[in-house]
């Protein structure tokens, strides 16, 4: 036995560092655009650097990191990008948590410099935690440098996102209106549908008199909102309540109010909730605007963008929401017009953004359209492959609930700006050409005169586009869509959409609609879905609730390659949510250790000459290691690393250091000259096959201690090696479970009789079919004699 190749007694943090950071130095995984290989392309999720990522980031992006390195090492010139998200609310409202301001009472000017500089710092943190992750990202539109990412802030993708707006205003897709809009009193912005929550929230439901106007009977009406009664349109009450009938067509007078309103029966209204008559608002909720719609009436908003009830409330007229349902019931029952309060739960519209209670205002934004659009978007999202296939219920079940256009300005100031310019004299909107990033409010306008009434007075458009509107031109971004047209229309569609579950009904579906918009056609091939990591308790980790853990204290204390192994071994991500747990990542390090020690033993060891003879113990290992080859391989090919994962693991502990290194020192030492020359350099030859098949099938999970084996024992850099496959299958006499049952007979026999492992046996009877391995089995388990029947050891 001569010393290791494989140098230090241990593995440590220290090794990983080393080598991430000379991956960083090195460009280690540079994309070549030029290369003839097929391009697979994967739209890897920015995420929000308002915060360092946590470890939920950090497990997904370890898990998309294991199938960029698969596809590497299956021949693909992969192109995984970076892309770190640096627009919109998120980044708002990080700058006013660490800075104490708030930017709705700032200039636009010092509300971005406080955006930019909250930015600074945490984006280096992020990139930090990639590199130490040892994520292999690449891209060809920036320095294409592990360390380097591209920025949704940056002019080049704020230029991008702004051509995309202009093709869909020429393409007459987008257009300007004033609606009613789901409206975050608390970020002073409109939101879109998908970013609402809906949450049970114990509420007062309070009955209050209206009365009849013909027949001055009084009516009592339960409701939620009180301080909405003046944005009443009609009192509705449900078709087959006999109680009511007499009420069709005549009309309803609103308390302290006095202003009338018809009443009508109508399905909406139920008959066992409240009263059974219903006060419809304006804009109460999702419901009261469809019914407005559904029945023509003009809106009264009652509420200003600054959560203040306005003049159309009356003498609520400057209270907060909450101060006008108090003061109203005050009023009310002053009047005599307040019949008691009971508690209820009720469904209420919660900000996603900022967890505010959602109100509706009107006011003029800009409207994608998609309502005409969502048969074809079903049509492109049955081209798409799913992974895993229950995941795209979640995309249907949003679409089939898409019944507005989508709004996609935003009124806040860090994002994207929107490039309109409108006259002042007659409203006509100016949408320029493509080629520049646009700012207009703090542009001129680069028309000078306008075409419609030739005045010279412009206004430059203040609001910015909703963040997914900028993010859903990722996949644009990374083939090059305005930087390089060749290699775009070559490489289109993007090969791997991964992503979050909870963001399937924002990114995936608004990507898909955009692009869909703009090409006519699907942008990705695959989508793969995942559930979340979630804390100790079970909830999901996220920013807003303060439960995210630093990556970087896991990987300082337990490593990066625990970790990753861990991630893929805890569960199937695409199936289930993972929890975190520091004893089992602790845990994961115990088979990076095995790993460790296993290979620098093998080290030590080196063929006498290139001629060998396999034994059947030989060729039962190297059909093991072949047959986990095969089916690793499928396994990964369907962005299943978890049971492969876990199959290797098994084959190390069990399989592999269990039996077979047992066995296979035996023979390598030969203290007793049972085995020829060719025998041992077998031994010492299957080892190696297997060490390297083994550390192959490891490269994608756990990149850094496989890199370091191989390169020092072999001399390559592994993950620029093919992927192990095998040509021709090497067939054996014995399985595993054979194996097993006789080692497992015979240890046990020498624990029950208090003997040691080396302690020898003097007979031993066992089946026919271990005749082709007996001689292995004496070595092993010094044996004198070995004879055929039923299993025993004779004493």
């Amino acid at each position: 036995m001569a010393e290791p190749k494989l140098k230090g007694k241990k593995w440590t943090i220290e090794d990983e560092i080393k080598i991430t950071e000379e991956w960083k130095k090195n460009k280690e995984y540079k994309f070549n655009k030029d290369s003839k290989k097929e391009v697979f392309s994967i739209d890897t999720p920015p995420p929000y650097v308002n915060m360092p990522i946590h470890i939920g980031h950090a497990t997904v992006y370890t898990m998309q990191d294991m199938i960029a390195r698969y596809k590497r090492m299956k021949g693909y010139n992969v192109l995984n990008p970076l892309g770190l998200d640096r627009n919109g609310l998120p980044i708002e409202v990080a700058a006013e948590k660490k800075y104490g301001v708030k930017l709705t009472e700032l200039t636009r000017e010092k509300a971005i410099y406080y955006c930019k500089k909250v930015l600074e710092d945490s984006s280096n943190l992020s990139i930090n935690s990639f590199i130490r992750l040892g994520i292999s990202f690449n891209s060809f539109e920036v320095g294409n440098n592990i360390g380097d990412a591209y920025f949704t802030d940056s002019d080049l993708y704020r230029t991008l996102t702004q051509e995309t707006f202009i093709d869909l205003w020429k393409k007459g897709l987008i257009y300007e209106d004033e609606r009613i809009n789901n409206w975050d009193p608390l970020l002073q912005t409109t939101i879109a549908d998908s970013e609402i929550e809906y949450k049970e929230i114990e509420s007062d439901f309070n009955d209050i008199v209206f009365k009849c106007k013909e027949t001055n009977e009084e009516l009592i009406i339960g409701t939620t909102r009180p301080e909405l009664i003046s944005s009443c349109g009609m009192v509705i009450y449900n078709p087959e309540d006999e109680r009511y009938k007499h009420l069709e067509g005549k009309t309803a007078i609103l308390p302290l109010y006095n202003k009338e309103v018809p009443i009508k029966a109508h399905p909406m209204a139920k008959k066992d909730k409240g009263t059974g008559l219903v006060m419809m608002c304006s804009a109460g909720d999702l419901s009261d605007i469809r019914f407005f719609r559904e029945q023509g009436l003009k809106p009264i908003i009652s509420i200003n963008q600054d959560g203040t009830m306005n003049k159309n409330a009356g003498p609520l007229e400057g209270l907060k929401v909450r101060e006008a349902r108090k003061k109203i019931i005050e009023l009310l029952d002053k009047e005599n017009l307040f019949r008691g309060k009971r508690k209820v739960l009720h469904r209420v519209p919660i900000s996603d953004r900022s967890g505010a209670e959602i109100e509706f205002i009107s006011m003029k934004e800009y409207y994608l359209k998609q309502v005409d659009f969502l048969e074809e978007l079903k049509k492109i999202e049955n081209k798409l492959k799913f992974f895993a296939p229950q995941s795209k219920k979640i995309f249907d079940d949003w679409v089939n609930s898409v019944s507005i256009d989508w709004p996609i300005s935003r009124r806040r100031y860090y994002g994207t700006e929107i490039p309109v310019w409108h006259c002042n004299n007659c409203g006509y909107i100016y949408v320029p050409e493509k080629g520049k990033y646009y700012k207009p409010w703090k542009e001129p306008c680069p028309l000078k005169e306008c075409p419609k009434c030739k005045s010279k007075d412009w206004k430059g458009e203040t609001k910015i586009f909703d963040t997914w509107f900028d993010s859903a031109s990722s996949p644009l971004h990374i083939l090059g869509y305005r930087t390089d047209k060749e290699f775009f229309a070559k490489n289109k569609p993007c090969s791997l959409r991964p992503q979050g579950k909870e963001i399937v009904r924002t990114w995936l579906y608004y990507t898909l609609l955009k692009e869909y918009l703009l090409l006519g056609e699907p942008i990705f091939k695959h989508v793969w879905i995942h559930n979340h990591v979630v804390d100790s308790k079970g909830y999901k980790m996220s920013k807003r609730k303060g439960n995210g853990i630093d990556p970087l204290e896991i990987l300082d204390k337990y490593g990066t390659e625990p970790f990753r192994l861990w991630a893929v071994t805890e569960g199937n991500i695409i199936y289930d949510d993972l929890r975190c747990s520091f004893d089992r990542i602790e845990g994961a390090g115990k088979t990076i250790i095995k790993l460790w020690n296993v290979a620098r033993f093998i080290s030590s060891f080196e063929q006498s000459s290139n001629e060998y003879d396999l034994r059947e113990i030989d060729k039962w290992i190297i059909s093991e290691i072949d047959n986990l080859c095969e089916f690793s391989d499928k396994s990964y090919n369907n962005y299943d690393f978890h049971v492969p994962a876990i199959q290797i693991k098994h084959f190390l502990w069990d399989t592999l250091s269990s039996h077979y290194l047992e066995i296979a020192k035996k023979r390598i030492y030969d203290n007793k000259n049972q085995f020829s020359e060719k025998e041992k350099n077998a031994a010492v030859f299957t080892l190696n096959y297997v060490l390297r098949k083994l550390l192959k099938l490891w490269a994608p999970v756990i990149p850094i201690i496989t890199y370091k084996i191989y390169k020092d024992l072999y001399h390559e850099k592994i993950h620029s090696l093919e992927f192990p496959k095998v040509e021709k299958k090497t067939k054996s006499k014995i399985t595993t479970k054979d194996i097993e049952e006789i080692n497992a007979f015979v240890w046990k026999f020498k624990k029950d009789n208090n003997m040691s492992l080396k302690s020898p046996i003097e007979e031993l009877y066992l089946q026919e079919k271990y005749k082709p391995i007996i001689k292995d089995l004496k070595a092993l388990h010094e044996i004198n004699k070995i004879e055929f029947g039923e299993l025993k050891v004779k004493k």
